[in-house]
């Protein structure tokens, strides 16, 4: 065993070389395995031994049925009465090439060991075969393994195998282990709450960061050599000792021996284990992961550099509070994540009905009104130089016509019926009813923390003519440590020249009276656009939304300014927060109007954002969410007053066998129009609508796509127990039995329905595994023959 813990299982070794070994997601291939873990040399050099093991094991299948008698008699009882052999042995060491007939030290004919095997199916016989080969592997790591605990776990599945091959059953582990999985939730589903619970307020892109953080994190755990409790003794406490070593015992048995020998069931480590392992080595593993990615920087892609120093420590971080909170939801096996807090305060059953209207009304004039009406924010503007509103006559001149601005006419009772249960489950219609659209928004996590004054934000100025006070400069001394440590690029003497002059203003994040963010800016106001400096959020609190929250504020403030244009130029790594925050590389601004103005930076693209005077940004995403449940309401409705119920269908009970589709009541009247058919022979088929025809010719094919030799995946329901995570990412599965049973209850009236169940079957197999995959071969090479079978027919429009 390794002293210590990385991601390679190198504990054991074959005559074929290494046979370390690591489980693969079925969707990766080596080179995808080799990029999650940092780009190290070790998961390509594990998957080269387990290919080895493999091409062993062909090798040995692949022998004349005499010669897997006679590998097998090695490892077989003697059948005759009385005698306790287990196994034939050479009587002379110089033998070469053993008979039926050669003699074994117990005396009886190699025949004796064997002739309870002539009448096993080859497929028996090759199962037996592979437990053969993990003999043999399982024996020279136990002669290699140094670590006695290991050594005892690889000795008592040697005498498993042993055991198993002497009484032909399928090997499994019963012992005071127990059997996975071993605690609820499993760390998987741990992960996957985290996601949920403290990342679901990002935008799609960067939750889906998040999201591939979280899958580069599973590799790993899956991936990882958990040290053995003896030779790493300083990675757990003293009461964790004992604990520990039963986890490790049961890591050994059920995910890593199991990776280079696959006659033992093998299973993730994150789909059977759950807090007690994580909590016994996870700050150890946290600094190896990190060490190793550090140590390969070099050697990764840009992208791939930014996922794992950038963004994976503050996940790790995130989930190491949680693994060690008393009472952290994400471990509770009935984890369910709540509607966010703004939306449970914003409308309470049984209050004022004439605010709620009030609140509705506003919400429908932005929806509705060409203008609306804008209200004061919340950010504290500390502005050393001047004290002027920024209210310019225009600006006022559209509030004034924004208040004249009348409503759409919708009923005052209808507007109160949908304020007092938008909300209410019991009265959700729709998708709603199933995907109730609870996550929340990017901003919304740090609005909350501003409204219970946990931050705040400050717009903050240098001058030449007045004092700027104690505390300001402070904070602008913190700014200018945030911007040097996020910003290495720029010159710390370039950050300072700009942060305290005079001309530029920052609006500062603070938490706890210190920055921890901020935007430095320079308006000019003759031009009517400001230009974005510098923009950043101290590391530690990076992916909680105050990007964003701090971008919504600076829109404000320009917006009550007068200021309607953002120009910034924005590197590789901004691009994409800048695109989230409505910055287009489109520049709508005449270029006379910045050129000369804005500093050019090598290397960096400029980038342009228009304000919406119509718009408070620090409310938009609220606003817009209660608009779309607010319409959706209105649409169900509108829905329920024109809906109509027609009566049953009573043609077959009166002996119809078949009704032409469009004879269905109400059916035309939704603007239902027959297809097209392009194929003659379909187009005869389908309109003389005799089933039993179509059955018969469905059956044909069906038969010729079950013979085919790439159809082996397919032909049965995929197990559970074996992929234990396909139904979460498949959730509509077909395969070629279930269809057999349902072309025989005449489920295909038409050649359409078995088309869509068989090209299902293919697009979920692409959709579970990668391209790479034998898996993903076999559907392309199937969808190709079941399109020639089907057009043989007549039943394939061409």
């Amino acid at each position: 065993m390794s002293e210590q813990g990385q991601f390679s299982n190198n504990s054991t070794n074959s005559e074929e070389g290494d046979v370390s070994g690591a489980p693969m997601n079925k969707n990766q291939t080596p080179n995808q395995t080799q990029n999650a873990a940092s780009t190290n040399k070790q998961p390509a050099s594990r998957q080269t031994n387990l290919q080895r093991i493999q091409q062993k094991k062909q090798a040995v299948l692949a022998f004349p049925y005499n010669k897997k008698l006679l590998k097998l008699a090695i490892y077989s009882k003697c059948q005759s009465e009385n005698c306790i052999c287990t196994g034939w042995k050479k009587t002379d060491p110089n033998m070469q090439e053993p008979t039926f007939t050669d003699p074994c030290r117990c005396e009886h004919p190699l025949e004796m060991h064997i002739s309870h095997l002539r009448n096993k199916t080859e497929e028996e016989l090759n199962r037996l075969l592979r437990m053969v080969v993990d003999i043999d592997n399982m024996g020279t790591a136990m002669s290699r393994e140094e670590n006695t605990e290991t050594k005892k776990v690889y000795t008592y599945l040697f005498h498993l195998l042993r055991k198993c091959i002497l009484t032909l059953d399928t090997p499994v582990v019963e012992s005071s282990l127990g059997q996975p999985p071993f605690e609820k939730p499993c760390i998987h589903k741990a992960i996957t709450n985290l996601l949920v619970y403290k990342f679901s307020h990002l935008a799609q892109q960067e939750w889906k960061t998040m999201y591939e953080v979280a899958r580069i994190l599973l590799h790993c755990l899956n991936t990882w050599e958990f040290p053995s409790p003896s030779s790493q003794k300083h990675i757990v406490s003293p009461e964790e000792a004992t604990v520990y070593k039963m986890e490790h015992m049961r890591w050994l048995v059920f995910c890593n021996v199991p990776t280079f020998c696959d006659s033992l069931k093998h299973y993730d480590t994150t789909m059977v284990f759950g807090r007690t392992l994580l909590r016994a080595v996870f700050n150890y593993m946290r600094k190896q992961i990190m060490d190793q990615f550090n140590r390969e920087r070099d050697k990764m892609p840009q992208e791939r550099r930014v996922m794992l120093l950038t963004h994976f420590p503050p996940f790790l971080k995130t989930l190491n509070e949680e693994i060690y909170a008393q009472d952290s939801p994400i471990w509770d096996p009935e984890f369910k994540q709540g509607p966010p807090q703004h939306f449970q305060n914003l409308f309470e059953s049984g209050k004022n009905k004439s605010r709620e209207l009030k609140t509705n009304q506003i919400c429908l004039h932005y929806f509705f009104s060409a203008n609306a009406k804008r209200g004061p924010t919340e950010l504290q503007e500390r502005d050393a130089k001047s004290g002027k509103s920024g209210e310019t006559p225009s600006r006022e001149t559209k509030r004034r016509r924004a208040q004249d601005d009348q409503f759409e006419d919708i009923p005052t009772e209808t507007v109160a019926q949908i304020i007092a249960t938008i909300d209410d489950p019991n009265y959700m219609t729709g998708p709603d009813l199933i995907f109730s659209e609870n996550a929340p928004a990017t901003d919304e996590a740090p609005k909350l923390l501003e409204k219970r004054k946990v931050i705040e934000m400050h717009v903050i100025g240098n001058s030449l003519t007045e004092t700027v006070s104690k505390q300001t400069m402070l904070w602008f001394i913190g700014l200018q440590n945030v911007f040097s440590l996020q910003l290495p690029r720029m010159p710390i003497e370039y950050i300072t020249q700009l942060l305290f002059d005079p001309k530029h203003r920052t609006i500062a994040l603070i938490k706890e009276n210190r920055p921890i963010g901020g935007i430095c800016f320079r308006p000019f106001e003759t031009q009517g656009f400001t230009e974005i400096v510098f923009c950043a959020v101290t590391f530690s609190e990076q992916i909680k939304g105050y990007g964003t929250h701090l971008m919504n504020h600076l829109k404000d403030y320009h917006i009550r300014k007068g200021i309607l244009h953002f120009l910034t130029f924005a590197d590789e790594n901004a691009i994409g927060y800048f695109e989230r925050q409505g910055f287009s590389k489109d520049i709508k601004l005449n270029r006379s109007i910045y050129q000369g103005y804005i500093k050019d930076y090598e290397g960096a693209t400029l980038m342009h954002c228009e304000l919406n005077p119509k718009i408070i940004y620090t409310e938009f995403t609220s606003v817009v969410r209660r608009q779309k449940k607010f319409v959706k309401q209105l649409i169900y409705q509108q829905q329920r007053n024109v809906s109509k119920v027609h009566p049953g269908l009573t043609f077959f009970k009166e002996g119809v066998k078949n009704i032409p589709i469009e004879s269905i009541p109400g059916l035309q009247e939704t603007g239902w129009k027959p297809a097209a058919r392009a194929t003659r022979g379909a187009q005869q088929l389908e309109e003389s609508q005799d089933i039993d025809v179509l059955a018969d010719m469905l059956k044909t094919v069906l038969q010729a796509v079950k013979s085919h030799e790439d159809s082996w995946p397919f032909r049965l329901p995929v197990d559970k127990n074996d992929v234990p995570d396909y139904y979460d990412h498949i959730k509509y599965p077909m395969d070629l039995k279930t269809m057999a049973d349902r072309l025989k209850s005449r489920y295909y009236v038409s050649r359409r329905l078995f088309i869509a169940d068989m090209m299902r079957i293919f697009r979920n197999c692409k959709i579970y595994n990668s391209p790479e995959t034998e898996y993903y071969q076999c559907a392309v090479n199937l969808q190709q023959y079941f399109q020639t079978k089907m057009k043989e027919v007549g039943l394939w429009d061409k």
